[in-house]
């Protein structure tokens, strides 16, 4: 049983679909292992999956960090200066001991001591993205979160396109500088920017997101294989509680409004602008508030339910319309279920899937900043009166439940492991060296 190891880092968007990935793996006979911060192992074990906890842990209760974490211009470098890179060490520490005995390590973009540890201990190293802003092609241009109306400059001149990229080297260099002395200190060369070209593998590249937000570019890495979404969602057919299901099964399919579980802890207006836009249409509502009573509205009314939490792969598929913050793992759960959908992107990955998605026909985005009752009455009108958006995201849905997901990932990973002839390959300093 060729024993296989899953490392992420981040919310439950950047956690479940490699959990999903685990239980196809287990299911084709392989032992996969899942490696990440500690919050997460109930919900692995709970799976029947092994777990490895791998610092740093995640600090949930820490509301003002996660909101800095939100922010558009500053959000991502302070996930790598006060959450990864600091427990850059122990995190080496942690994983190089799960990847002990293992046959294969998948990294995530957030893991930055997975490269370093599959080149130290010459273990096969397979690098996977969930969204197609982690590839930063200049053929097709990402949304910056701290400047979105730059997307459309950089989309008509590739000569911007190109500086942008330069631009963003040099920035971030320097929030990669403890990665490459932590690699000196281990006797290794320095490497490429861990935080762009170098998070990913020489070997294989798993895109696991849907071929409706981005099609291969000759400038990505080589040996990417885009497997589709893997759409897990919690158990295999995640229940809603009580309260919801009466409230659904009570009247018409109401507009979901959610955060996420990283936005939400931004929310500011956004459920009280949510109700009382949901009020003013004589629309139902579900409001999926999160664990902090401030984003509960004041006033609420009979047609508007405001719950914790719910799984998306459940409620979005009873939704007339679905608002939310355009994370990949919502943002595939949304296309799966085949609602249109007005997104409210924050940061990092979050304008850029908007933008993907807006250009499918399925949605509309607007800012954070402009999520006004006016603002979101117009747009919801246009959604729900307009058949060619509910046409389009039927369309959206079909495709992205066609496409292979887990199947698709687990094939290109066994195909890496026994190599073309069938024999396994062996690696040296994350480099193949031989395969007969």
């Amino acid at each position: 049983m060729p024993r296989i190891v899953l490392t992420s880092f981040g919310s439950y968007g950047d956690v479940n679909p490699y959990i999903g990935l685990g239980l196809a793996l287990k299911a084709r006979g392989h032992a996969p292992v899942l490696a990440m911060p500690a919050v997460y192992r109930e919900m692995v074990e709970a799976e029947g999956l092994e777990f490895r906890g791998v610092r740093p842990d995640l600090p949930i209760d820490d509301h003002g960090l996660t909101q800095r974490i939100m922010d558009p211009y500053r959000g991502t470098e302070v996930i790598f200066k006060e959450l990864i890179l600091p427990g850059l060490r122990a995190s080496y520490e942690d994983l190089r001991a799960a990847v002990e005995g293992a046959d294969l390590l998948v990294t995530h973009p957030a893991t930055m001591a997975g490269p370093v540890v599959a080149e130290q201990s010459g273990r096969p190293w397979a690098s996977s993205v969930l969204a197609p802003m982690s590839f930063f092609s200049a053929c097709d241009p990402v949304v910056p979160p701290p400047a979105p109306w730059l997307h459309g400059l950089l989309r008509r001149s590739p000569w911007a396109s190109r500086m942008f990229l330069r631009i963003t080297h040099r920035v971030t260099r320097p929030w990669a500088e403890p990665v490459q002395r932590f690699r000196e200190s281990l006797g290794l060369p320095r490497g490429a920017n861990p935080i762009l070209e170098g998070q990913h593998s020489p070997h294989l590249v798993l895109a696991m997101f849907s071929r409706l937000l981005a099609e291969p570019q000759h400038d990505w890495p080589a040996h990417v294989t885009v497997t589709g979404p893997v759409l897990y969602n919690g158990a295999a057919a995640p229940e809603l509680s009580a309260e919801l299901e009466r409230f659904l099964s009570a009247g018409p399919p109401p507009i979901v409004f959610t955060l996420g579980t990283s936005a939400v802890e931004a929310a500011g207006s956004f459920f009280e602008v949510s109700a009382r836009v949901a009020r003013r249409m004589g629309c139902r509502a579900v409001l999926l508030i999160g664990r902090h009573a401030k984003n509960r509205p004041a006033a609420l009314g009979p047609d508007v339910l405001a719950t914790e939490h719910a799984p998306h792969a459940t409620l979005f598929p009873r939704a007339a319309a679905i608002v939310h913050q355009g994370g990949v793992g919502t943002t595939h759960q949304a296309l799966a279920a085949g609602k249109p959908t007005l997104i409210v992107p924050h940061a990092h990955d979050q304008p850029d899937n908007a933008m993907r998605v807006a250009r499918l026909g399925v949605s509309r985005t607007l800012y954070p900043r402009r999520y006004t009752e006016r603002a979101v009455l117009a747009a919801l009108r246009e959604l729900l009166s307009d058949p060619r958006y509910a046409a389009r995201a039927a369309d959206a849905a079909r495709a992205v439940r066609e496409e292979p997901g887990a199947t698709a990932a687990c094939d290109a990973l066994e195909r890496l492991l026994t190599g073309a002839s069938g024999h396994r390959a062996r690696f040296s300093a994350g480099r193949v060296v031989e395969a007969r």
